[in-house]
């Protein structure tokens, strides 16, 4: 009977601190959760749409500014009064957005036409922004697979990857090194790197693409550490799928919106998210994907979908061919 009373009145003795320990466990919890609920509803729902505006600077430059999202920014921009610096390969598509610009929302407008998958070009495009005044940069332009792919397997690899680098990882920084210094000097300015889901975790037979992405992702996080206590803000924009030229999606859909609906819902989050997927579905399908589901299931999903498009693209081929060389034949 003493064993007993004893362990009662020990039991007794700790009740009131598992008490509070569950309490305060609890009062966390529930404190944590009202946290989270205040910055979704002040990100998704007041946004901070104000802030781009021409009081960081006359000047918005947007590279890829001719298709998709980098079209979509760049009118995005114009209707917010800036003047645009458009940055793309194509003169000819230039000159439509610019005159498009123009003519829509009354903006001054300059084109630089150079390839971002060579090397020297950086001359010609800091000659170009000699002596403007830059609020924004818009680091867009990007390549991706023509379909997925081994590794080994990728048609001209060694010109695949030197043309994918240089497009998707040396434009952001040498873009970044010939803008930031005037923004620095001016105590202000904002930088989007527009990076990819697909640089959360890797994407296999979209690897050298996905690890690009990341790179992207990374570097965007560590420079907005490095300048944000000068008045710059760098963010890192890392989309799931939108309806564009390269995702090859034709028709939007809630998840997979046109570029336009895009972009008007990722400026909201500029100031208030330093990584952002910039709409919110995306946002609730990255945290599913890096929060909720563990990320090797994520990998061998992401591989089986790959490797589906893979053999779909491959098997098409194939037909297209045989319906050519069948063609040619009759023709000889």
């Amino acid at each position: 009977m003493s064993w007993t009373h004893a362990f009662r009145d020990a039991m007794q003795e700790a009740h009131e601190p598992l008490f509070w320990v569950g309490a305060c466990t609890v009062a966390c919890v529930l404190l944590w959760l009202l946290y989270r609920l205040l910055s979704g509803f002040r990100i998704w729902v007041l946004g901070n749409g104000s802030l781009l505006t021409p009081r960081l600077g006359k000047w918005a430059v947007v590279t890829g500014a001719t298709d998709g999202i980098g079209k979509s920014y760049a009118e995005e921009l114009a209707r917010r009064g800036f003047a645009l610096m458009l940055i793309s390969r194509s003169q000819d598509k230039l000159d439509d957005v610019a005159k498009l610009l123009e003519e829509q929302y009354k903006v001054e407008t300059k084109t630089i036409a150079v390839d971002f998958g060579k090397a020297d070009i950086y001359g010609t495009i800091e000659e170009g922004l000699s002596g403007l005044e830059i609020g924004v940069l818009v680091n867009n332009v990007g390549v991706s697979y023509p379909y997925p792919e081994y590794y080994l397997h990728i048609p001209n690899l060694d010109n695949f990857i030197t043309n994918m680098i240089n497009v998707n990882m040396t434009s952001v920084c040498q873009m970044t090194r010939l803008v930031l210094p005037r923004m620095v000097n001016r105590s202000k300015g904002v930088i989007l790197n527009i990076s990819s889901a697909s640089g959360m975790y890797p994407v296999p037979l979209l690897t050298v693409y996905s690890a690009t992405k990341a790179f992207v992702d990374f570097f965007s996080r560590g420079l907005q550490e490095e300048y944000r206590r000068q008045g710059i803000i760098v963010q890192s924009v890392l989309p799931f799928f939108v309806a564009t030229k390269m995702t090859r999606i034709r028709k939007p859909t809630l998840d997979k919106p046109t570029p336009d609906r895009y972009v008007q819902a990722e400026v909201t989050t500029v100031g208030l998210q330093s990584q952002t997927n910039g709409y919110f579905p995306h946002a609730v399908m990255g945290w599913v994907t890096t929060k909720l589901v563990p990320t090797s299931i994520v990998i061998f999903l992401g591989a089986r979908m790959n490797r589906l498009q893979r053999t779909g693209y491959l098997q098409r081929r194939k037909q297209r061919e045989q319906k050519q060389n069948g063609a040619s034949f009759k023709t000889d």
